[in-house]
This record gives structure tokens, C-alpha cells and sequence, in this order.
């Protein structure tokens, strides 16, 4: 365990691996019930042409609860549920590199930055075919006319009768891959790692920055959990701001079929002015912001959990 200013960090080499495994499913899992609703709004919001349905965050959250309902903020929610398997590689993947790179680098930021890099690029490289499905599911709502692909009559009315069922995520994919073949699925990898590379690069080194600011302000005795808690918020929001632009990029280009990064980022410009790269900003922080508190206070709450027996009396928080 290694100091960062007042903040503890449990390492890799301090965990219970059956326990951190076991508990980091059901921690990943209500993390994305929790702020799946905004990533829904926030896709939304990036392909639409100006404000040709809904005007902002909050106007789209009413009319979809006015016209869809509660399960309209959940289109395509079952299909994602399957990157419950990203999760549990991003952060395998995170902590194994930041161990690896201990050996080169003293430096948190540094093993921070590296290791959150490369956990996005395995991440997502499981995530992106699942987001294309998922995202066209999105697109399915009330007045919503950009999506390539339309899931048919009877597919919606099935829903419409609440059975469960994964029949529009199956016609949404068999249509994707007739249409591109298994290329398909990953339209606009290049794009998602352009976003998410950097976003997570960014979000851990920022969140070590405040928490350690933050502890060298706080009182005396003041839980590092709840400086932890402050300190996630911060970070994502100062990494989504950064890296939103791309983000809208990435999402016309999987929803709307486009192959080109550089032209569709020109087309955007042209057509809406620079403040297009605002669009679903609000959306995207209010979404990554519960998340980072939930990631924060739930992985380091699951990291103590995961503690070696051996460790337990020789930690004090």
C-alpha cells in the first residue's frame, strides 16, 4: 500500500482476488442501472440535428417519461448489460499495468495515466460492438428518425407488451450485419478510442490530484472515503469536458453509419457551428458524475472488502 499525500491506495498485490471478482460484478452492474438513462439522453442529444426533438438534458428526460415511459430510459439496456465483461477487464486490466509500470515509475501520475489508457483500450475493444447494438436501440424512441436501422412493428409491439424478450436487440443486429458484415460492429472503434483513451487517462490522475488536495484541506479525522467521493465528480467532469467533442463524434459515426472521423467531425463544424461539440456535455457529466461517485466509494469500498485476511489488522483507514 503506498501513500498519496493522506490518500491510501490499495494495490493489486493486497487483494483477495475471489473476492474482489464476486463483488466487482454486482458493483459494475448497479453502477450501470444507475446512470444508463443519462447515457441514453446523452446519445440522443449528440444525434439529433440541432434541437430538432428535444431541446436540452432535461426536456429529453420529460418527453421520454411523457411518451416511453420509464422503460424508454432503458432502451437497449439488456443488450449492455453484457459489458459487465469490459468491466471486469478494464479493471484487471488497470491494475495489473499500474503494478507493471511500479517497476519503471515511482510516479502515481505516471502509472495512472498509463494504466488507465490501456484498461479504455482493452475495454473497449470488448465494449464498442455491444454500444453499436445498444445505441441503434437508443434511437428507437418517440420521434427519433437518425438510426440506420429500424427494429420492426411487431418487435416494438412485443415490448410494448412488457415480455421479456431480446428480439429487438437480435433484429437490430441482424440487420447490422447484413447491411456491413462484422465490420459493422465496430463502426467508430477508432472514434470510441480516440474518447476513451484519453477520458480514462485523464480521470485517474485528476482523481489522485484532488483527493490529495483535498486531504491536505480537509479537517483533521475526515473520512479519506468521503475526500474520495469529492474527488471522482471532479475528475470526471474535467474529463468530460475535455474530451466531449470526440464523444459526439462517435456517436453519429456508430448511429448514423458514417466511416470518416476527420470528415464527419468537418461535416459537424459546417452544420452546427463549433457549439456542436458542447452537445450532451450536460447530459454526459451528469451521467459521469453519480458514476464516478459510485465508482469511487463502491471500488475502494470493494478494494478493502477484497482485502487479504492477513492485511486486515494491519490497515486502519
Amino acid at each position: 500500500m503506498q501513500q498519496k499525500g493522506a490518500i491510501q491506495i490499495i494495490e493489486w498485490e493486497d487483494l483477495d482476488k475471489r473476492k474482489f471478482y464476486s463483488l466487482g460484478v454486482f458493483m459494475t452492474l448497479t453502477t450501470r442501472v444507475t446512470v444508463y438513462p443519462a447515457s441514453l439522453i446523452r446519445t440522443r442529444l449528440q444525434v439529433q440535428k440541432g434541437k430538432a426533438v428535444y431541446l436540452g438534458t432535461f426536456d429529453a428526460f420529460c418527453k421520454i417519461l411523457r411518451m416511453e415511459g420509464v422503460r424508454g430510459l432503458y432502451r437497449g439496456f439488456m443488450i449492455n448489460t453484457f459489458t459487465l465483461v469490459s468491466g471486469q477487464a478494464y479493471i484487471t486490466t488497470y491494475e495489473l499495468v499500474r503494478k507493471y509500470v511500479s517497476h519503471y515509475s515511482p510516479s502515481n501520475t505516471v502509472k495512472s495515466v498509463v494504466a488507465g489508457g490501456a484498461a479504455s483500450l482493452v475495454a473497449q475493444t470488448i465494449t464498442v460492438p455491444i454500444d453499436v447494438v445498444s445505441q441503434h436501440l437508443m434511437m428507437q424512441g418517440q420521434g427519433e428518425h437518425h438510426s440506420r436501422f429500424k427494429v420492426k412493428p411487431k418487435m416494438m409491439l412485443t415490448t410494448s407488451k412488457r415480455k421479456p424478450t431480446f428480439g429487438q436487440s437480435r433484429e437490430i443486429t441482424v440487420q447490422i450485419f447484413a447491411a456491413d458484415g462484422f465490420r459493422g460492429f465496430y463502426r467508430g472503434y477508432v472514434a470510441s478510442l480516440l474518447t476513451y483513451i484519453p477520458n480514462s487517462a485523464l480521470w485517474w490522475p485528476f482523481y489522485h490530484f484532488y483527493a490529495e488536495k483535498l486531504s491536505l484541506m480537509a479537517p483533521s479525522g475526515c473520512p479519506h472515503l468521503i475526500l474520495q467521493a469529492v474527488a471522482g465528480p471532479m475528475a470526471a467532469a474535467t474529463a468530460s469536458t475535455i474530451t466531449n467533442p470526440m464523444d459526439v463524434v462517435r456517436a453519429r459515426v456508430q448511429v448514423e453509419g458514417r466511416t470518416s472521423v476527420i470528415e464527419t467531425f468537418k461535416q459537424l463544424l459546417a452544420e452546427e457551428g463549433i457549439w456542436v461539440m458542447t452537445k450532451g456535455l450536460s447530459a454526459r457529466i451528469i451521467s459521469s458524475m453519480p458514476t464516478s461517485v459510485l465508482i469511487v466509494v463502491g471500488y475502494e469500498t470493494l478494494k478493502r472488502l477484497s482485502l487479504r485476511a492477513e492485511l486486515i489488522e494491519t490497515r486502519h483507514w
